[in-house]
């Protein structure tokens, strides 16, 4: 054995990280989280006497109270396994229209999370910055016509610097399908839009499928600011389709 894979199978009551969540534990280092704290040195402990022991899979549940000096108040049951790697979580598809301030900032923000695989769009190879994040990277000079090529089941944030790309690419969405589609602009912009996409041939329903201005307003407009809030908006989306699979 290599290593030891810990994932949280079930919890009760106040607990560190959800179930599904996994660190890989080497006799050396660890590679992912279950929480950190008393439960993961815990863990850590455990998984590192498994290896040296050769012993094989089990299940541990853990108080998370007195026995472990810690005040949640729930308890974690955790399987432990001989593995060589972590599974990668089932990331769902993000495209990001636009490589500017708020572009930029989002990208950096959603980056280390496991919920979302990103795709960055824009005009040019410069618009993007030097450092990347593991993200897909797509250069188009008509960025529109890369629609098609998105999943059906994909979530876009159009950021453009120009209105009329951004209408264009609303207009293609529309027509292709999408999880979720937030649009930047202030509440005039997407006045102005909602009439354009009406003449364009689309509903009602369908153009309020498409959220603007994006971010909490509560925060500012601050790019890192709007970033906090799409982040937060994009969270609760992955949470709720989570718990609706989980039943």
């Amino acid at each position: 054995m290599s290593a030891i894979r810990v994932t949280v199978l079930r919890t009760a009551g106040s607990v560190p990280r959800e179930r599904g969540a996994a660190m890989l534990v080497h006799a050396d280092r660890i590679e992912g989280t279950i929480g950190g704290g008393a439960l993961e040195w815990q863990a850590m402990a455990e998984a590192r006497a498994m290896l040296a022991e050769g012993r094989g899979a089990q299940e541990r549940t853990y108080p998370l109270g007195p026995a472990l000096g810690q005040c949640c108040g729930g308890s974690v049951t955790l399987g432990f396994a001989a593995a060589d790697a972590l599974e990668a979580p089932a990331a769902a598809p993000l495209w990001i229209w636009g490589a500017g301030h708020v572009g930029r900032a989002i990208v950096a923000t959603m980056a280390p999370l496991p919920h979302y695989a990103l795709t960055w769009i824009d005009f040019a190879p410069d618009r993007f910055p030097e450092t990347t994040h593991g993200e897909t990277r797509l250069v188009a000079a008509d960025p529109p016509r890369l629609v098609p090529f998105a999943p059906p089941e994909a979530h876009h944030l159009v950021l453009t610097w120009s209105h009329e790309v951004d209408l264009a690419l609303c207009h293609a969405l529309l027509g292709h399908g999408f999880a979720s589609c937030g649009l930047i602009g202030s509440a005039t912009k997407w006045a102005r839009f909602r009439g354009r996409l009406a003449a364009l041939g689309h509903g009602n329903a369908q153009i309020s499928r498409i959220a603007c201005p994006i971010g909490d307003p509560e925060l500012g407009k601050h790019p890192q600011a709007i970033a906090v809030g799409v982040t937060a908006a994009l969270l609760r989306s992955a949470d709720k389709g989570a718990r609706a699979k989980t039943g």
